[in-house]
């Protein structure tokens, strides 16, 4: 039977990319996000092998309620936390909003998620038939939780912990043989940067599908012996 993949976040510009990624290869792979309209319209694209749902990954309650429906689906092998979103700002300017938005969205909707994936991938024994090992879970961090640069400060703080929340539950799940890792990418080359980002910045993004494909590597058994670290995925930044 095919690997089942739960891809958070999966509508994006890095989303698509990921859902094609493990779509092609095989998995059967349910596509989580907000918006339902664009979950649906994903699924579609891959009939009888992705299936949409969606959730407000920022919340604990809509979280957790989301994995009982998963939880009827099978248990994964692989997870993928993809969402995130910027937002400028300098510490001294920043207002208790900000900080709170940027935290749920980039650190808390990875921890709700870890954490009831990690509550099943730790408790159930890997699919018959699905390789080696009980799987891995990947986050996304970013370039701006390791290189200090002023006006992110929110948005940085909180991928950095995604960093340290991948070390730590990789060193809680070792014993279970889930794996978990982070890709750390900078600006990726989605339609929305290249809107709003200038010329000489798009020149350095990285192509979705290249990070995806680092993805699916990590969500792999060739990637067994690499668990607890955060790759980089932005060579020409």
């Amino acid at each position: 039977m095919p690997d089942l993949a739960v891809i958070m976040g999966a509508t994006g510009g890095l989303g698509t990319a990921v859902v094609d990624a493990f779509a092609t290869r095989g998995d059967r792979v349910i596509a989580v996000a907000r918006s339902r309209s664009e979950v649906s319209q994903l699924a579609s694209k891959y009939p009888g092998v992705v299936t949409g749902d969606t959730a407000d990954l920022t919340s604990r309650l809509e979280v957790d309620d989301l994995w009982e429906r998963i939880d009827r689906v099978g248990r994964p092998r692989w997870v993928v936390n993809l969402t995130g979103g910027f937002k400028a700002g300098k510490v001294a300017d920043s207002t208790p909003d900000d900080f709170t938005f940027m935290m749920d969205l980039n650190l808390g909707s990875a921890w709700w998620s870890c954490r009831a994936a990690a509550r099943r991938m730790q408790s159930s024994p890997a699919p018959s038939g699905g390789g080696q090992g009980g799987g891995c879970i990947v986050n996304v961090s970013s370039r701006s939780a390791l290189v200090a640069e002023p006006g992110a400060a929110a948005y940085a703080i909180a991928k950095a912990g995604v960093i340290k929340l991948t070390e730590v539950l990789s060193a809680e799940l070792k014993a279970s043989a889930v794996r978990v890792n982070a890709v750390v990418p900078a600006i990726i080359d989605t339609p929305a940067n290249r809107a709003s980002l200038p010329e000489k910045l798009i020149q350095k993004a990285v192509a979705p599908a290249e990070i995806a494909a680092v993805i699916a590597y990590l969500c792999s058994d060739a990637a067994q012996a690499i668990t607890g670290v955060a790759i980089p995925t932005y060579g020409r930044y």
